[in-house]
């Protein structure tokens, strides 16, 4: 079986990626992919991937019973082709993001104890990931840490990169397969990431694959952008990409798109030095071997 585990990060999905996927069902159940709802097993895969950190080792029937549970909530009778889960707190919650100058201090511990859990399946891990200048006041706030020093643990917080994280994940769980993008770019994507994480065909129709483009193009351009979509009903994907950014052009919302970088605690200078670390950090993630990283 093929798992494919969208695990946040904090701040970026907010459960509409599961939610999208799960009106899809008539679509994806024929090809054996399961879609179950989030209640089904968030408590369940909580509680089984913690026992394994704390040092048990899974009984002999775990999978199965894990399975079980995850499925109850779908249509499945049998052992599906591919299973799909979201989590946004799978490596913690938001307010532990940040521990002891570390980003998701027990990520590889937690996603080790994943594939002990399901031994002979291929995970595949979804990861989008958020410029570090908003990521980092966001998650402080959860964390009801007021004091930045206290909550950045000793960090340089111009150090703090993303492809750290990732190669962190690689060196400890290589099996696993890693896709990689930006929460910016996700409007842009959003149908690429779906079908991507559903592995299904490039130019299968999905619900809801313009959803998020909707957030940041006026209504008269989603009207527009449908009449052209409508008009040329065969482009591939990269055609998509590239009619969407010429509608944005000049369609564009330019308040959704041109995102306010403010918090207390942080000057202006930081987090404008902050974003331009994560621009450049962007360009060692792309490189990472084994690493898919999505882009417009």
């Amino acid at each position: 079986m093929q798992i494919a585990l969208h695990a946040g990060v904090h701040a970026t999905d907010e459960g509409r990626l599961l939610k999208c996927l799960s009106r899809n069902g008539k679509v994806l159940g024929p090809r054996g992919i399961a879609v179950p709802p989030f209640g089904s097993y968030r408590i369940l895969l909580r509680d089984a991937i913690a026992a394994v950190v704390s040092g048990h080792s899974p009984a002999h029937n775990a999978r199965a019973v894990l399975l079980d549970g995850i499925l109850a909530g779908t249509d499945h009778a049998d052992e599906p082709d591919r299973l799909i889960l979201s989590n946004q707190n799978f490596f913690s919650n938001a307010g532990a993001a940040m521990r002891e100058g570390i980003l998701y201090r027990a990520a590889e511990a937690r996603l080790s104890a994943m594939e002990q859990l399901f031994p002979r399946d291929e995970i595949e891990l979804f990861i989008g990931i958020r410029n570090p200048a908003t990521f980092l006041p966001t998650v402080q706030s959860a964390g009801n840490t007021e004091n930045v020093d206290a909550f950045l643990g000793g960090a340089d917080p111009l150090s703090i990169r993303w492809s750290d994280f990732i190669l962190r994940l690689r060196h400890a769980c290589p099996r696993v397969s890693i896709t990689v993008w930006c929460n910016e770019d996700t409007p842009l994507i959003w149908g690429s990431l779906l079908r991507e994480i559903a592995s299904i065909e490039p130019n299968l129709k999905i619900t809801g694959a313009f959803d998020l483009l909707s957030d940041i193009m006026t209504q008269e351009g989603m009207k527009r952008f449908r009449t052209y979509l409508a008009e040329h009903p065969v482009m591939t994907e990269m055609q998509k990409r590239r009619v969407i950014s010429a509608f944005l052009d000049k369609f564009a919302k330019e308040d959704e798109i041109e995102e306010e970088i403010a918090a207390p605690g942080w000057s202006p200078q930081l987090l404008a030095d902050m974003t331009e670390a994560y621009e450049e950090d962007l360009y060692h993630l792309e490189r990472i071997p084994g690493v898919n990283f999505l882009s417009p």
